[in-house]
């Protein structure tokens, strides 16, 4: 076994790589960017090494300084995580150059397996069924419209180099091909400087479902049974479990069985995941199934297998590298109960899900029998723009899935997170979807039912507001008291206060008076009746709400967390206009920190509503901004390749006069 691991990674699956390593016995050297200098992986490891500035090209993809970092810290193996350089087979040989082990494949292997169109090839060379579609190497527009027409639509464009949705589009229509092509290869060559794509028949009712393989050195293969991965939004999974809902013994065993004659085909060793695409129109059947794609490295959503299985894939991992036989024989595979994972992101699901950037004001987990929560964050970390924005893998493990999803709903709810807005309302709302609870969905369930999820805008949550409101009083209350318990002539001197911006309120004796709060940047007003020490509060008549989760207060104000929505509160000083920028609703802003890759009018246009005015590219996906009126434009406030702050003005539209 080793002696010395560097994780060449970050965040919560650095932290949880060197959990097993330290219950190993392994030291453990953790590298780290300028932006992740007190991150929650930095603060765990042994040592420590910083490499560079927060853009990842410059860190974490940066091979040499890594290399560098194992070399100075002596590390005799070097663990990729997942992301960044875990599957670049350059990154894999030169570690290998140095002298030192890599947890994971051999290079030819990733060479095999990392691009999908050669990976196709082999996979029909060894008997592996695979989507019908294009796979080759002519790149002409021309050509590539072509062949998706002979396909027949809807089709598949994707990156051949891609992985995680980037670089990948469905086109319905041959009419809307090109655009869907240009935006495919834009955002492949952007993720991995690669553009070429390839083109593949979009199964109508897909259901994602994944293979957890090993192989070691001595020429054995097995699988560790399947994870169901269906639940996605834009090829990002979102939920996964395991076993899949309507797996049968026989077909785990017959896709099981494809999934190690891929592994086989290209050499494999160590942990890898064999993705197949199954056609989910009256449940999973027996030749039903078709290879897409092999990820040669850990999956995020490992823990629901090792949740079913008992076992540890990160030791698995290091005992296979360290040239181990694997530990068990297929026959010897563990399958109980059942386990679902959900991803928890800093991102606003009622605004097309938009990263959410920022400070972790608070942060709080729920603990019980059955949970499991990865995190690579604690209370006080910021949220950058610069990498994925997770927070936390919870897990939820039970006997049946009926029970696992119970678990995970209820601790989605007791999820607190304040500062950054999060998804744990919409993924609990997924938990309790009927027809995701009876196994009748498919990739496109999310999309599908996003009102029902809660994923499009809600309005203001009143209630929440009322609360915050009347949180701010009871602590201006508690200022007041302790200035005058300090300060015997306070209550003759004047004192500031918000609520002298309104109409001089007092805080003795019952009255009813009206104060002004911002929530959500939204102006409202409040309500308030203050009798003896009671203090009753009101928004457009809906009481202050008695089951928030959490009311956490910051200096100046209030963030409070209901139903898995967060509603900021603050007091409104009405000598200021925070209500807006008084541009108008023709102001076109950043919804996110992120680069503007294409500026797509010029000043003194005439634009419709929802034309494209501009796209902007955030955690390495791209978001188009269109017009929200008819009108003019006349003003443009940036230019390609310039990083936008969120809320930086873009494009002003003057509107149409009629």
């Amino acid at each position: 076994m080793f002696k010395t691991v560097l994780i060449a990674n970050r965040g919560e699956i650095a932290c949880r790589i060197i959990r097993t390593a330290k219950r190993l016995g392994l030291r453990t050297v953790a590298v780290y960017s300028e932006a992740d200098a007190k991150a929650l992986h930095v603060k765990l490891a042994d040592e420590v090494h910083a490499i560079g500035p927060a853009a990842a090209a410059q860190s974490y993809l940066a091979a040499e300084k890594i290399i560098a970092a194992a070399k100075a810290a002596r590390a005799d193996c070097i663990h990729p995580g997942y992301g960044f350089l875990s599957e670049n087979a350059a990154f894999a040989q030169s570690v290998a150059d140095a002298g030192i082990a890599f947890i994971g494949p051999p290079p030819s292997a990733m060479l095999a397996m990392g691009l999908k169109d050669r990976a196709k090839a082999l996979m029909e060379k060894a008997g592996v069924p695979v989507v019908p579609g294009y796979h080759g190497e002519r790149q002409e527009a021309k050509f590539l419209k072509e062949k998706a027409y002979e396909i027949g639509y809807p089709v598949l464009i994707k990156a051949v180099a891609g992985g995680g949705g980037k670089g990948m589009r469905r086109v319905d229509r041959h009419a809307d091909f090109d655009t869907a092509l240009e935006g495919a290869q834009r955002e492949a060559q952007s993720a991995f400087g690669d553009a070429r794509v390839l083109i593949e028949k979009y199964i109508t009712a897909p259901r994602h479902i994944e293979m957890q393989v090993f192989a070691d050195t001595h020429g054995n293969a097995i699988h560790l049974n399947e994870r169901d991965c269906s639940l996605q939004r834009r090829h990002q999974k979102v939920i996964e479990e395991a076993p899949a809902p309507g797996m049968s013994a026989a077909l785990r065993a017959e896709m099981g069985n494809a999934a190690v004659a891929a592994a086989k085909a290209c050499g494999y060793v160590g942990a890898g995941t064999i993705e197949f695409i199954a056609d989910g129109a009256g449940g999973l059947k027996s030749g039903g199934f078709w290879f897409m794609e092999m990820n040669t490295r850990l999956q995020v959503e490992h823990p629901v297998t090792e949740a079913i299985t008992g076992l540890d894939l990160v030791e698995w991992q290091f005992q296979i590298a360290a040239g181990e036989k694997l530990p068990l024989k297929q026959d010897q595979v563990p399958l109980n109960g059942h386990a679902v994972e959900a991803r928890l992101y800093a991102e606003d699901p009622e605004r097309g899900f938009l990263p959410s950037t920022g400070k972790l004001i608070a942060l709080k987990f729920p603990d019980g029998e059955g949970l499991r929560v990865d995190t690579g964050v604690t209370v006080g970390d910021e949220v950058t723009p610069f990498y994925d924005p997770m927070i936390a893998k919870v897990i939820a493990q039970g006997k049946t899935r009926e029970q696992a999803l119970g678990v995970l709903a209820n601790a989605l709810d007791t999820t607190i997170v304040a500062g950054p807005r999060s998804n744990a309302g919409f993924l609990a709302a997924l938990c309790r979807a009927p027809q995701f609870r009876t196994g009748n969905f498919d990739t496109g369930f999310i999309d599908a039912n996003l009102d029902a999820l809660g994923a499009t805008p809600q309005g203001l949550d009143k209630a929440a507001a009322a609360l915050g409101a009347r949180e701010l009083l009871t602590r201006e209350r508690a200022r007041i008291a302790d200035q005058i318990e300090r300060d015997a002539d306070a209550a003759r001197s004047p004192h500031t206060s918000p609520w002298d911006a309104d109409d001089g309120f007092q805080l003795s004796g019952p009255r009813r008076q009206i104060v002004p709060i911002l929530a959500d940047g939204e102006k409202v007003t409040a309500q308030v009746m203050q009798e003896a020490r009671m203090t009753t509060v009101t928004i457009d008549g809906i009481a202050a709400a008695a089951d928030a989760v959490a009311a956490v207060a910051t200096s100046d104000s209030v963030y409070v967390l209901r139903h898995g929505r967060q509603t900021k509160v603050a007091f409104r000083d009405l000598s200021l206009d925070e209500g807006g920028d008084g541009l108008g609703g023709g102001t076109v802003r950043a919804p996110m920190h992120g680069k503007v890759l294409a500026v797509l009018v010029d000043e003194g246009a005439s634009v419709t509503r929802g034309q494209r005015l501009a796209i902007i590219e955030a955690m390495k996906m791209e978001h188009t901004l269109v017009a929200p009126l008819d009108g003019t434009v006349s003003e443009i406030a940036v230019t390609k390749d310039d990083q936008v702050a969120e809320g930086a003005k873009m494009i002003v539209i003057e509107a149409t006069k009629d």
